[in-house]
C-alpha cells in the first residue's frame, strides 16, 4: 500500500512532516540512524545532489555531517549538527547548524500494528527564521515526498532480508 507525505506549516515557527511506512519503527528508526542506509535515501534523485561522505554517530551527545555535491556547485556543501535526544526505536532529535536560524529536528516513529507513522517536525527559532527557509527552499521539506518515496522503498528491502 502506497501511503503520502503530509506537509504542513503548523504554527509561525513549525513545520511538520508526517508519513506512514510498511515496516516497523524499528527498521525506519534503523534507516534513520546507519549512515549505509542514510545515503540510500535522503537526497532526492531528482535534485541531482549525490553525498560525498555521510557521518552520523546517532546517540544522545552524537554528531552528524553530510557533504554533498552538486553539478552547479564550485564546492561540496556540509549538513551539520548534533543529536540531542536518541530514543531507539521512537525519537530522534537535532540541530541544524550549518547556518544561523537552523531548525531543532524532531522525528518520532509510531507503531500503527505493524506499519509506522513517521512525524517529522522541524522548529525555527523565528517566524523570520521559518518564511526566510521557505522562500529560498532551504527547508528540509521541500524533497520530503520524493525522499520519503525513496525510504519506503530502502524499507521494502529491510522488512524482506
Amino acid at each position: 500500500m502506497k501511503h503520502t507525505t503530509t506537509v504542513e506549516r503548523t504554527s509561525d515557527r513549525e513545520i511538520v512532516v508526517t508519513r506512514t511506512f510498511n515496516a516497523p519503527p524499528h527498521i525506519v528508526f534503523q534507516a534513520w540512524s546507519t549512515p549505509e542506509l542514510l545515503q540510500r535515501w535522503w537526497t532526492p534523485k531528482s535534485f541531482g545532489i549525490s553525498f560525498v561522505s555521510c557521518e552520523a554517530d546517532v546517540r544522545t551527545g552524537g554528531t552528524y555531517r553530510f557533504v554533498f555535491t552538486h553539478a552547479s556547485l564550485e564546492q561540496p556543501m556540509a549538513f551539520f549538527g548534533r543529536y540531542i535526544e536518541v530514543t531507539p526505536p521512537s525519537r530522534i532529535v537535532w540541530t541544524n547548524e550549518e547556518t544561523p536560524g537552523g531548525p531543532v529536528s524532531t522525528v518520532t516513529f509510531e507503531d500503527q500494528g505493524g506499519t509506522t507513522l513517521q512525524v517529522l517536525r522541524e522548529l525555527y527559532p523565528s517566524k523570520e527564521a521559518l518564511d526566510e527557509a521557505l522562500a529560498t527552499g532551504s527547508s528540509g521539506t521541500n524533497g520530503a515526498p520524493e525522499q520519503f518515496d525513496q525510504l519506503d522503498l530502502l524499507l521494502v528491502t529491510l522488512v524482506g532480508s
